[in-house]
Protein backbone atom coordinates (compact mmCIF):
# COMPACT_ATOMS: atom_id res chain seq x y z
CA UNK A 1 0.00 0.00 0.00
CA UNK A 2 1.47 3.59 -0.70
CA UNK A 3 1.63 6.29 2.18
CA UNK A 4 -0.48 9.25 1.95
CA UNK A 5 1.94 11.54 0.89
CA UNK A 6 2.58 8.82 -1.81
CA UNK A 7 -0.86 8.50 -2.66
CA UNK A 8 -1.45 12.30 -2.20
CA UNK A 9 0.71 13.16 -5.34
CA UNK A 10 -0.65 10.19 -7.68
CA UNK A 11 -4.16 12.22 -6.96
CA UNK A 12 -2.65 16.06 -7.83
CA UNK A 13 -0.74 14.47 -11.10
CA UNK A 14 -4.05 12.73 -12.22
CA UNK A 15 -6.00 15.99 -11.23
CA UNK A 16 -3.20 17.99 -13.26
CA UNK A 17 -3.54 15.07 -16.57
CA UNK A 18 -7.37 16.11 -16.45
CA UNK A 19 -8.57 12.76 -15.06
CA UNK A 20 -12.30 13.18 -13.52
CA UNK A 21 -13.26 9.70 -12.66
CA UNK A 22 -10.74 6.14 -12.30
CA UNK A 23 -11.44 2.99 -11.88
CA UNK A 24 -9.70 0.09 -10.59
CA UNK A 25 -10.76 -3.09 -12.19
CA UNK A 26 -10.71 -6.87 -11.05
CA UNK A 27 -11.66 -9.66 -13.16
CA UNK A 28 -14.45 -11.88 -12.91
CA UNK A 29 -14.22 -15.96 -13.39
CA UNK A 30 -14.43 -15.48 -17.45
CA UNK A 31 -11.32 -12.67 -16.96
CA UNK A 32 -13.87 -10.13 -17.68
CA UNK A 33 -12.86 -6.72 -16.17
CA UNK A 34 -15.37 -5.20 -13.51
CA UNK A 35 -15.59 -2.22 -11.36
CA UNK A 36 -17.13 0.88 -10.14
CA UNK A 37 -16.14 4.19 -11.09
CA UNK A 38 -15.20 6.59 -8.34
CA UNK A 39 -14.58 10.84 -8.86
CA UNK A 40 -11.16 11.56 -8.75
CA UNK A 41 -12.21 13.89 -5.25
CA UNK A 42 -12.83 10.49 -3.18
CA UNK A 43 -9.58 9.20 -4.71
CA UNK A 44 -7.75 8.71 -1.10
CA UNK A 45 -10.91 6.18 -0.13
CA UNK A 46 -10.69 4.86 -3.46
CA UNK A 47 -6.74 3.82 -3.00
CA UNK A 48 -7.59 2.10 0.47
CA UNK A 49 -10.43 0.31 -1.34
CA UNK A 50 -13.54 1.83 0.22
CA UNK A 51 -15.38 0.03 -3.08
CA UNK A 52 -17.94 -2.73 -1.95
CA UNK A 53 -19.06 -4.99 -4.41
CA UNK A 54 -21.86 -7.73 -4.17
CA UNK A 55 -19.96 -10.81 -5.35
CA UNK A 56 -23.18 -12.53 -6.04
CA UNK A 57 -23.91 -10.20 -8.59
CA UNK A 58 -20.91 -11.33 -10.83
CA UNK A 59 -19.79 -14.68 -11.99
CA UNK A 60 -17.62 -16.90 -10.28
CA UNK A 61 -16.40 -14.79 -7.04
CA UNK A 62 -17.85 -17.33 -4.64
CA UNK A 63 -20.58 -15.57 -2.52
CA UNK A 64 -24.68 -15.93 -1.82
CA UNK A 65 -26.84 -13.23 -1.26
CA UNK A 66 -26.44 -13.01 2.57
CA UNK A 67 -22.51 -12.81 1.97
CA UNK A 68 -20.96 -9.25 3.35
CA UNK A 69 -19.39 -7.72 0.44
CA UNK A 70 -16.10 -7.90 -0.72
CA UNK A 71 -14.09 -4.73 -2.36
CA UNK A 72 -11.24 -3.81 -4.69
CA UNK A 73 -7.87 -2.59 -3.71
CA UNK A 74 -6.65 -1.40 -6.90
CA UNK A 75 -2.77 -1.22 -8.08
CA UNK A 76 -1.60 2.36 -8.23
CA UNK A 77 1.70 1.11 -10.01
CA UNK A 78 -0.84 -0.15 -12.72
CA UNK A 79 -2.61 3.25 -13.84
CA UNK A 80 -3.52 3.53 -17.38
CA UNK A 81 -4.91 7.05 -18.62
CA UNK A 82 -7.54 5.78 -21.33
CA UNK A 83 -6.19 7.37 -24.54
CA UNK A 84 -9.43 7.61 -26.13
CA UNK A 85 -11.34 9.26 -23.02
CA UNK A 86 -8.72 11.45 -20.68
CA UNK A 87 -11.02 11.70 -18.01
CA UNK A 88 -10.78 8.17 -16.93
CA UNK A 89 -7.96 6.47 -14.97
CA UNK A 90 -7.93 2.68 -15.53
CA UNK A 91 -5.75 0.49 -13.20
CA UNK A 92 -6.00 -3.24 -12.16
CA UNK A 93 -7.25 -4.23 -9.05
CA UNK A 94 -7.34 -7.15 -6.32
CA UNK A 95 -10.15 -8.37 -4.62
CA UNK A 96 -10.18 -8.17 -0.48
CA UNK A 97 -12.76 -9.86 2.04
CA UNK A 98 -12.85 -8.63 5.61
CA UNK A 99 -9.12 -6.84 4.88
CA UNK A 100 -7.69 -10.02 3.84
CA UNK A 101 -6.74 -11.09 0.09
CA UNK A 102 -9.91 -12.47 -1.24
CA UNK A 103 -8.90 -16.37 -2.15
CA UNK A 104 -11.41 -16.48 -5.07
CA UNK A 105 -9.81 -13.55 -7.34
CA UNK A 106 -7.69 -15.07 -9.87
CA UNK A 107 -5.32 -12.42 -10.10
CA UNK A 108 -5.00 -13.27 -5.93
CA UNK A 109 -4.30 -16.33 -7.17
CA UNK A 110 -1.66 -15.80 -9.56
CA UNK A 111 0.28 -12.95 -7.00
CA UNK A 112 0.33 -15.85 -4.14
CA UNK A 113 1.67 -18.43 -6.57
CA UNK A 114 4.17 -15.70 -7.88
CA UNK A 115 4.92 -15.67 -4.43
CA UNK A 116 5.88 -19.26 -3.91
CA UNK A 117 8.22 -18.95 -7.16
CA UNK A 118 9.98 -16.33 -5.45
CA UNK A 119 10.47 -18.39 -2.04
CA UNK A 120 12.23 -20.71 -4.87
CA UNK A 121 14.25 -18.32 -5.97
CA UNK A 122 12.07 -17.41 -9.46
CA UNK A 123 10.44 -14.53 -11.30
CA UNK A 124 8.33 -15.55 -14.77
CA UNK A 125 8.63 -13.50 -17.17
CA UNK A 126 5.49 -14.43 -19.71
CA UNK A 127 4.71 -12.91 -23.36
CA UNK A 128 0.99 -13.68 -24.96
CA UNK A 129 0.80 -13.07 -28.31
CA UNK A 130 -2.62 -11.14 -28.90
CA UNK A 131 -4.62 -12.61 -31.88
CA UNK A 132 -7.75 -11.68 -32.71
CA UNK A 133 -10.88 -10.92 -35.10
CA UNK A 134 -12.35 -7.97 -36.52
CA UNK A 135 -15.83 -8.45 -37.59
CA UNK A 136 -18.95 -6.78 -37.93
CA UNK A 137 -22.42 -7.53 -36.35
CA UNK A 138 -25.55 -8.10 -38.34
CA UNK A 139 -29.14 -7.00 -37.24
CA UNK A 140 -29.88 -10.74 -36.97
CA UNK A 141 -26.66 -11.11 -34.56
CA UNK A 142 -24.46 -13.07 -37.11
CA UNK A 143 -20.64 -12.22 -37.70
CA UNK A 144 -19.59 -10.83 -41.50
CA UNK A 145 -15.92 -9.78 -42.82
CA UNK A 146 -16.19 -6.63 -43.14
CA UNK A 147 -14.58 -5.94 -46.19
CA UNK A 148 -15.93 -8.48 -49.20
CA UNK A 149 -12.87 -8.98 -51.12
CA UNK A 150 -11.54 -10.19 -47.75
CA UNK A 151 -11.95 -13.63 -49.26
CA UNK A 152 -8.60 -15.00 -50.18
CA UNK A 153 -8.02 -19.16 -48.40
CA UNK A 154 -4.85 -18.35 -47.35
CA UNK A 155 -4.78 -15.03 -46.10
CA UNK A 156 -1.76 -15.17 -43.70
CA UNK A 157 0.40 -12.18 -44.20
CA UNK A 158 -1.27 -10.64 -46.64
CA UNK A 159 -0.37 -6.93 -47.17
CA UNK A 160 -3.85 -5.34 -48.82
CA UNK A 161 -6.12 -7.07 -46.55
CA UNK A 162 -4.07 -5.80 -43.61
CA UNK A 163 -4.19 -1.95 -44.99
CA UNK A 164 -7.77 -2.28 -45.33
CA UNK A 165 -8.08 -2.22 -41.53
CA UNK A 166 -5.41 0.00 -40.99
CA UNK A 167 -7.11 2.99 -39.34
CA UNK A 168 -8.14 0.26 -36.54
CA UNK A 169 -4.72 -0.87 -36.64
CA UNK A 170 -2.44 2.30 -36.78
CA UNK A 171 -4.94 3.30 -32.72
CA UNK A 172 -4.00 -0.06 -30.99
CA UNK A 173 -0.63 0.11 -32.25
CA UNK A 174 -0.20 3.72 -31.72
CA UNK A 175 -1.63 3.18 -28.21
CA UNK A 176 0.22 0.36 -27.53
CA UNK A 177 3.31 2.02 -28.02
CA UNK A 178 2.12 5.31 -26.43
CA UNK A 179 1.91 2.98 -23.32
CA UNK A 180 5.49 1.62 -23.63
CA UNK A 181 4.88 -1.72 -23.99
CA UNK A 182 7.17 -1.91 -27.10
CA UNK A 183 5.33 -3.37 -29.98
CA UNK A 184 7.51 -5.36 -32.29
CA UNK A 185 5.37 -7.20 -34.76
CA UNK A 186 1.72 -7.01 -36.11
CA UNK A 187 0.28 -8.64 -38.89
CA UNK A 188 -2.77 -10.10 -40.62
CA UNK A 189 -3.06 -13.33 -39.49
CA UNK A 190 -4.15 -17.03 -40.89
CA UNK A 191 -7.74 -16.25 -41.38
CA UNK A 192 -10.04 -13.24 -43.32
CA UNK A 193 -9.93 -10.08 -41.48
CA UNK A 194 -7.96 -12.04 -38.24
CA UNK A 195 -5.16 -9.80 -36.85
CA UNK A 196 -2.32 -10.56 -34.20
CA UNK A 197 -0.12 -7.91 -32.33
CA UNK A 198 3.00 -8.67 -30.38
CA UNK A 199 4.78 -6.95 -27.71
CA UNK A 200 7.51 -7.13 -25.46
CA UNK A 201 6.92 -9.72 -22.96
CA UNK A 202 6.98 -8.56 -18.73
CA UNK A 203 6.72 -9.81 -15.47
CA UNK A 204 3.50 -12.29 -15.24
CA UNK A 205 1.18 -9.83 -13.59
CA UNK A 206 1.67 -7.11 -15.46
CA UNK A 207 1.77 -8.99 -18.58
CA UNK A 208 -1.84 -10.22 -17.57
CA UNK A 209 -2.66 -6.71 -16.87
CA UNK A 210 -1.89 -5.67 -20.19
CA UNK A 211 -3.67 -8.66 -21.65
CA UNK A 212 -6.59 -7.66 -20.02
CA UNK A 213 -6.45 -3.86 -20.88
CA UNK A 214 -5.86 -4.79 -25.09
CA UNK A 215 -8.81 -6.78 -24.71
CA UNK A 216 -10.93 -3.56 -23.69
CA UNK A 217 -8.87 -1.45 -25.67
CA UNK A 218 -9.07 -3.26 -29.16
CA UNK A 219 -12.66 -3.21 -28.40
CA UNK A 220 -13.27 0.42 -28.08
CA UNK A 221 -11.33 1.45 -31.43
CA UNK A 222 -13.35 -1.26 -33.02
CA UNK A 223 -16.54 -0.07 -32.44
CA UNK A 224 -15.34 3.84 -33.30
CA UNK A 225 -15.19 2.51 -36.35
CA UNK A 226 -18.91 0.51 -36.45
CA UNK A 227 -17.34 -3.10 -36.04
CA UNK A 228 -16.01 -5.85 -33.36
CA UNK A 229 -13.12 -6.58 -32.24
CA UNK A 230 -13.77 -10.35 -31.07
CA UNK A 231 -11.75 -12.86 -28.56
CA UNK A 232 -13.97 -15.33 -29.46
CA UNK A 233 -11.65 -18.57 -30.13
CA UNK A 234 -13.60 -19.68 -33.43
CA UNK A 235 -15.97 -17.50 -34.27
CA UNK A 236 -15.93 -18.91 -38.27
CA UNK A 237 -15.94 -22.90 -38.13
CA UNK A 238 -14.41 -22.67 -41.61
CA UNK A 239 -11.13 -20.10 -40.53
CA UNK A 240 -8.44 -20.81 -38.28
CA UNK A 241 -9.31 -19.62 -34.64
CA UNK A 242 -7.49 -17.62 -32.51
CA UNK A 243 -5.10 -18.16 -29.62
CA UNK A 244 -3.29 -16.41 -27.21
CA UNK A 245 0.37 -18.49 -26.76
CA UNK A 246 1.86 -18.15 -23.43
CA UNK A 247 5.77 -17.47 -24.03
CA UNK A 248 7.41 -18.25 -20.40
CA UNK A 249 10.84 -18.27 -18.94
CA UNK A 250 11.75 -18.01 -15.27
CA UNK A 251 14.48 -15.58 -14.35
CA UNK A 252 16.54 -15.29 -11.60
CA UNK A 253 15.06 -12.73 -8.54
CA UNK A 254 18.06 -11.55 -7.71
CA UNK A 255 19.87 -10.88 -11.06
CA UNK A 256 17.44 -11.04 -13.44
CA UNK A 257 18.88 -13.85 -15.74
CA UNK A 258 16.74 -15.97 -17.59
CA UNK A 259 17.40 -19.43 -16.20
CA UNK A 260 15.91 -21.32 -19.48
CA UNK A 261 18.46 -19.77 -21.52
CA UNK A 262 21.30 -21.59 -22.58
CA UNK A 263 23.89 -22.20 -26.12
CA UNK A 264 22.54 -24.42 -28.32
CA UNK A 265 25.60 -26.58 -28.41
CA UNK A 266 25.55 -26.98 -24.60
CA UNK A 267 21.95 -28.55 -24.42
CA UNK A 268 22.16 -32.18 -25.18
CA UNK A 269 18.92 -32.23 -26.68
CA UNK A 270 19.80 -28.91 -29.03
CA UNK A 271 17.05 -26.82 -28.14
CA UNK A 272 18.56 -24.15 -26.24
CA UNK A 273 17.27 -25.06 -23.33
CA UNK A 274 18.59 -25.28 -19.88
CA UNK A 275 17.44 -28.60 -17.62
CA UNK A 276 15.29 -26.05 -15.63
CA UNK A 277 13.45 -25.59 -18.18
CA UNK A 278 12.57 -29.02 -19.39
CA UNK A 279 11.51 -29.47 -16.43
CA UNK A 280 9.05 -26.69 -16.23
CA UNK A 281 7.76 -28.41 -19.63
CA UNK A 282 7.35 -31.71 -17.93
CA UNK A 283 5.27 -30.24 -14.76
CA UNK A 284 3.27 -28.63 -17.38
CA UNK A 285 2.38 -31.94 -19.41
CA UNK A 286 2.26 -33.90 -16.04
CA UNK A 287 -0.72 -31.69 -15.70
CA UNK A 288 -1.64 -31.08 -19.72
CA UNK A 289 -5.79 -31.90 -19.63
CA UNK A 290 -6.08 -30.03 -16.86
CA UNK A 291 -4.59 -27.19 -17.41
CA UNK A 292 -6.54 -27.18 -20.82
CA UNK A 293 -9.64 -25.82 -19.25
CA UNK A 294 -8.39 -22.82 -18.14
CA UNK A 295 -6.44 -22.20 -21.41
CA UNK A 296 -9.01 -23.04 -23.34
CA UNK A 297 -12.41 -21.81 -21.68
CA UNK A 298 -15.31 -22.02 -23.88
CA UNK A 299 -17.39 -24.14 -25.72
CA UNK A 300 -16.46 -22.51 -28.83
CA UNK A 301 -12.52 -23.15 -27.61
CA UNK A 302 -12.45 -26.71 -28.46
CA UNK A 303 -13.98 -26.25 -32.38
CA UNK A 304 -10.21 -24.08 -32.42
CA UNK A 305 -8.69 -27.16 -31.02
CA UNK A 306 -8.80 -29.36 -34.08
CA UNK A 307 -6.08 -30.69 -36.89
CA UNK A 308 -8.67 -29.53 -39.78
CA UNK A 309 -12.31 -29.11 -38.55
CA UNK A 310 -14.35 -27.57 -41.84
CA UNK A 311 -10.96 -25.97 -42.93
CA UNK A 312 -9.04 -27.49 -46.47
CA UNK A 313 -5.29 -27.43 -44.28
CA UNK A 314 -4.40 -28.09 -40.82
CA UNK A 315 -5.85 -25.32 -38.60
CA UNK A 316 -1.93 -24.82 -36.51
CA UNK A 317 -3.69 -25.42 -33.19
CA UNK A 318 -2.43 -27.85 -30.56
CA UNK A 319 -4.25 -31.25 -30.06
CA UNK A 320 -1.94 -33.40 -28.55
CA UNK A 321 0.46 -33.26 -25.37
CA UNK A 322 3.37 -33.20 -26.72
CA UNK A 323 6.35 -30.67 -26.79
CA UNK A 324 8.81 -29.92 -29.50
CA UNK A 325 11.41 -27.22 -31.17
CA UNK A 326 9.39 -25.28 -33.72
CA UNK A 327 7.29 -27.68 -34.35
CA UNK A 328 3.75 -26.07 -34.14
CA UNK A 329 1.67 -29.20 -33.86
CA UNK A 330 2.56 -29.45 -30.04
CA UNK A 331 0.94 -28.20 -27.15
CA UNK A 332 4.32 -27.03 -26.17
CA UNK A 333 7.13 -25.49 -28.11
CA UNK A 334 10.89 -24.33 -27.70
CA UNK A 335 10.87 -21.90 -30.73
CA UNK A 336 14.06 -21.18 -32.19
CA UNK A 337 17.11 -19.58 -30.37
CA UNK A 338 15.33 -21.34 -26.86
CA UNK A 339 15.51 -19.68 -23.66
CA UNK A 340 11.83 -19.87 -23.30
CA UNK A 341 8.59 -22.15 -23.96
CA UNK A 342 5.52 -21.69 -25.69
CA UNK A 343 2.12 -23.04 -24.84
CA UNK A 344 -0.02 -23.23 -27.75
CA UNK A 345 -3.18 -24.17 -26.35
CA UNK A 346 -4.35 -20.32 -24.45
CA UNK A 347 -6.56 -19.09 -26.65
CA UNK A 348 -8.08 -15.70 -26.76
CA UNK A 349 -10.85 -16.26 -24.24
CA UNK A 350 -8.42 -17.44 -21.40
CA UNK A 351 -8.53 -15.69 -18.08
CA UNK A 352 -4.62 -14.96 -18.01
CA UNK A 353 -4.86 -14.37 -14.19
CA UNK A 354 -6.10 -18.18 -14.05
CA UNK A 355 -4.15 -19.71 -16.35
CA UNK A 356 -0.88 -18.22 -15.36
CA UNK A 357 -1.36 -19.06 -12.18
CA UNK A 358 -1.86 -22.58 -13.07
CA UNK A 359 0.61 -23.16 -15.57
CA UNK A 360 3.32 -21.31 -13.28
CA UNK A 361 2.25 -23.76 -10.21
CA UNK A 362 2.41 -26.81 -13.06
CA UNK A 363 6.09 -25.94 -14.19
CA UNK A 364 7.62 -25.57 -10.52
CA UNK A 365 5.70 -28.87 -9.37
CA UNK A 366 7.98 -30.10 -12.61
CA UNK A 367 11.12 -28.74 -11.33
CA UNK A 368 10.24 -29.82 -7.65
CA UNK A 369 9.91 -33.30 -8.89
CA UNK A 370 12.73 -33.00 -11.57
CA UNK A 371 10.27 -34.31 -14.07
CA UNK A 372 11.85 -34.88 -17.22
CA UNK A 373 9.54 -34.20 -20.55
CA UNK A 374 10.85 -37.25 -22.76
CA UNK A 375 11.62 -36.53 -26.44
CA UNK A 376 10.99 -33.63 -28.20
CA UNK A 377 8.40 -34.65 -30.95
CA UNK A 378 9.15 -33.67 -34.38
CA UNK A 379 6.82 -35.04 -36.21
CA UNK A 380 4.08 -33.90 -38.30
CA UNK A 381 1.71 -35.05 -35.51
CA UNK A 382 -1.94 -33.93 -37.51
CA UNK A 383 -0.24 -37.26 -39.99
CA UNK A 384 -0.34 -40.03 -37.27
CA UNK A 385 -2.18 -42.58 -37.05
CA UNK A 386 -4.22 -43.79 -33.79
CA UNK A 387 -1.76 -46.80 -33.56
CA UNK A 388 1.24 -44.62 -33.91
CA UNK A 389 -0.01 -42.64 -30.86
CA UNK A 390 -1.12 -45.73 -28.98
CA UNK A 391 2.71 -46.68 -29.92
CA UNK A 392 4.36 -43.39 -28.76
CA UNK A 393 2.44 -43.15 -25.83
CA UNK A 394 1.37 -39.70 -27.21
CA UNK A 395 -1.79 -38.37 -25.45
CA UNK A 396 -4.51 -35.85 -27.17
CA UNK A 397 -5.41 -32.98 -25.14
CA UNK A 398 -9.68 -32.69 -24.06
CA UNK A 399 -11.58 -32.49 -27.39
CA UNK A 400 -15.00 -30.73 -25.56
CA UNK A 401 -15.42 -28.27 -22.85
CA UNK A 402 -16.70 -31.19 -20.80
CA UNK A 403 -13.15 -33.62 -21.12
CA UNK A 404 -11.48 -30.17 -19.96
CA UNK A 405 -13.63 -29.57 -16.96
CA UNK A 406 -13.64 -32.89 -16.22
CA UNK A 407 -9.88 -33.42 -15.98
CA UNK A 408 -9.20 -30.11 -14.37
CA UNK A 409 -11.88 -31.35 -11.90
CA UNK A 410 -10.21 -34.83 -11.30
CA UNK A 411 -6.62 -33.54 -11.00
CA UNK A 412 -6.12 -33.22 -7.02
CA UNK A 413 -3.21 -30.64 -8.30
CA UNK A 414 -5.69 -27.85 -9.08
CA UNK A 415 -7.41 -27.52 -5.38
CA UNK A 416 -3.59 -27.33 -4.37
CA UNK A 417 -2.96 -24.39 -6.34
CA UNK A 418 -5.97 -23.02 -6.50
CA UNK A 419 -8.20 -23.90 -3.25
CA UNK A 420 -10.99 -25.49 -2.64
CA UNK A 421 -13.28 -22.82 -3.69
CA UNK A 422 -11.57 -21.16 -6.82
CA UNK A 423 -11.36 -24.63 -7.91
CA UNK A 424 -15.23 -25.20 -7.25
CA UNK A 425 -16.63 -22.42 -8.63
CA UNK A 426 -14.57 -22.39 -11.90
CA UNK A 427 -16.24 -26.50 -12.46
CA UNK A 428 -19.71 -25.08 -11.53
CA UNK A 429 -19.62 -22.14 -14.21
CA UNK A 430 -18.01 -24.09 -16.96
CA UNK A 431 -20.26 -26.98 -16.44
CA UNK A 432 -23.43 -24.94 -16.95
CA UNK A 433 -21.87 -23.48 -19.73
CA UNK A 434 -21.36 -26.66 -21.22
CA UNK A 435 -25.05 -28.09 -20.12
CA UNK A 436 -26.71 -24.62 -21.31
CA UNK A 437 -24.84 -24.81 -24.84
CA UNK A 438 -26.23 -28.64 -24.95
CA UNK A 439 -29.95 -26.78 -24.59
CA UNK A 440 -29.73 -24.76 -27.19
CA UNK A 441 -31.52 -25.64 -30.86
CA UNK A 442 -28.56 -24.72 -33.08
CA UNK A 443 -28.66 -23.76 -37.07
CA UNK A 444 -26.85 -26.91 -37.85
CA UNK A 445 -29.78 -28.79 -36.21
CA UNK A 446 -32.29 -26.91 -37.96
CA UNK A 447 -30.68 -27.71 -41.43
CA UNK A 448 -30.05 -31.53 -40.63
CA UNK A 449 -33.20 -32.54 -39.29
CA UNK A 450 -36.47 -30.26 -39.52
CA UNK A 451 -36.85 -31.94 -43.08
CA UNK A 452 -34.93 -35.00 -43.00
CA UNK A 453 -37.19 -37.39 -41.34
Amino acid sequence: MKTDQEIAKIKADLIEKGVKYCIGAYVDIHGVPKGKFVPIDHFEHFAHGSELYTGYALDGLGQRPNDDEINSVPDLDGIIQLPWNKEVAWMPADNEFKGEPYEVSTRVALKKQLKVAEEMGYGLNLGIECELFVVKLTEDGQLEIPNDDDDLEKACYDVKRFLDRYTWIDKVATTINHLGWDLYSLDHEDANSQFEFDFNYDNALSMCDKFTFFRLMAKEYAAQEGLLATFMPKPFADKTGSGAHFNMSLYDKDTGENLFKCAVEDDPRGLGLTELGYQFIGGVLKHGPALCAAFAPTVNSYKRLVRKGLMSYYSWAPVFNTFGKNNRTNAMRVPMNGGRVESRNADASCNPYLAATLVLAAGLEGIREKIDPGDAVEDNLYELSVEEFEERGIVELPRTLQEAVEAFAADPFIAETLGEELRSEFIKYKSEEWLQYHQRVSQWEIDEYARKF
